[in-house]
């Protein structure tokens, strides 16, 4: 089985939340950070990397995730599927 990333928009970033598998992610860089999302069967998972140190958020539904990513996401972040 081979790796495949995808950059995807912004504007498609919920639609990919919302159908996200165990084994897929979202990457999400900026200047200062990388943001993953990940889904378990019952949350997701965020995970801020910023300066070697990592901070885990545990949300319950897309609403709060989206919520959440737009506050941090900047006009020059780039979105990735992975």
């Amino acid at each position: 089985m081979s790796y495949q990333e995808r950059e995807i928009t912004k504007d498609r970033l919920e639609k990919y939340l919302r159908v996200l598998d165990s084994d897929e992610g979202i990457r999400i860089d900026s200047k200062t950070e990388h943001i993953f999302v990940n889904k378990t069967s019952s949350r997701y998972i965020v995970n801020i990397s910023k300066n070697d140190l990592d901070q885990f958020f545990y949300l319950n539904n897309l609403d709060e995730v989206m919520r959440f990513l737009v506050e941090r996401m900047d006009p020059s972040s780039r979105i990735f599927s992975y």
